[in-house]
């Protein structure tokens, strides 16, 4: 923990006071909605969070040589749109609390939520045209409609318990990395990069995005209600199979079944229908009725299924690395080096 809160303030510190600023900016847009809207949005805005995308965005901008109105307005934008999304997730998903609060569909209903997301989604565009810039709106618009995309695609594969990585990685991408590799791509935008330097920043923000999910299905089955602000294994019960109950039915618990005879594997393959018998079950009757959560927590943990996503999650945040070599050595650059090490650190 310890290590967490360090990366936090070294990577925070140097945007301390341009995400004060893009937290005053969400307050003013706020305060032009109309009376409902407006609760809604200060409500969420209120909630917190830990602001990694609009902080990325001014990373990005900073190593591209940047810092003015432009990444503050464009901050807000980012943020607004990734609590649209958090609003629309929440009715989907019938989620009752929200980082440690209840929902806004707990709290106004589901109606007046959607009618929420939807505000800010067209508030976070109208700010967003001001630049006056069809390279940002373009990529706006793109990750945009690859996220509406993700939750379609999610919503078609929901219950379903033979889900391979690949597609569980597409939707990571959809619904969480392409807003992280927007956030990078808008930083370069603003500071008049080349291309390619764009395009490096953003497979740094993709590699960094699909990190962050991979930990976040991790903390699923890991982190404590309390840490978590929301209930653990709730992506189960709402019908979500994602990558660690992936590798889990993959692997059974074959750990101790690696062919070094014929019992063994029987053990292993009596070991992976077990796991597909419990997992199954939830999925059917859509909560921890006959099967207990913590007997799906044992098994990530014995089928080797949570190391085997931490390992990837780390392949990813050394990929993310990787792209930042296209750009000069700067204090920007040595935050947004240290992002990838606070998605893996972190506790919630």
């Amino acid at each position: 923990m310890g290590f967490a809160v360090q990366i936090v303030k070294g990577i925070f510190e140097l945007v301390r006071d341009d995400l004060a600023l893009v937290e005053r900016e969400i307050a003013a847009q706020n305060g032009e909605a109309i009376a409902p809207v407006s609760e809604i949005a200060s409500y969420l805005q209120e909630g917190g969070g830990k602001r990694l995308r609009p902080a990325l965005l001014l990373l990005a901008a900073g190593a591209s040589g940047y810092r003015g109105p432009g990444a503050i307005r464009l901050g807000a934008v980012v943020e607004m749109i990734h609590s649209a999304t958090l609003v629309h997730d929440d009715v989907i998903d019938g989620a009752e609390t929200r980082r440690g609060r209840p929902s806004t569909n707990t709290r106004w209903g589901n109606h007046m939520s959607v009618l929420a997301g939807d505000w800010l989604y067209m508030q976070s565009f109208e700010l967003a045209l001001r630049e006056r810039n069809f390279a940002i709106l373009d990529i706006l618009i793109d990750l945009t409609q690859s996220m509406v995309e993700g939750e379609l695609l999610q919503l078609t594969l929901l219950g379903q318990i033979d889900l391979s990585e690949s597609e569980a990685m597409e939707l990571a991408y959809r619904k969480t990395a392409c807003l992280f590799s927007g956030c990078a791509r808008l930083g370069a935008v603003l500071g008049r990069q080349p291309k390619h330097v764009e395009e490096a920043l953003g497979e740094y923000g993709r590699n960094a995005g699909l990190a962050f999910q991979l930990v976040d299905d991790l903390l699923d089955f890991t982190a404590s209600p309390e840490k978590l602000g929301k209930p653990v294994l709730s992506d189960l019960k709402e019908g979500k199979v994602t990558l660690p109950l992936i590798f889990a039915l993959e692997n059974g618990s074959t750990q101790r079944a690696t062919g070094a005879d014929e019992g063994a594997n029987r053990n292993g393959r009596a070991d992976a229908f077990e796991a597909r018998r419990l997992i199954a079950k939830v999925l059917e009757e859509r909560d921890f009725v006959t099967v207990r959560p913590e007997q799906i927590a044992r098994l990530v943990e014995e089928s080797g299924a949570r190391a085997r996503a931490e390992a990837l999650a780390r392949q990813y945040v050394s990929r993310a690395k990787s792209c930042l070599e296209i750009l000069p050595d700067n204090d920007y650059r040595r935050a947004l080096l240290a992002v990838p090490d606070f998605i893996l650190e972190r506790e919630n």
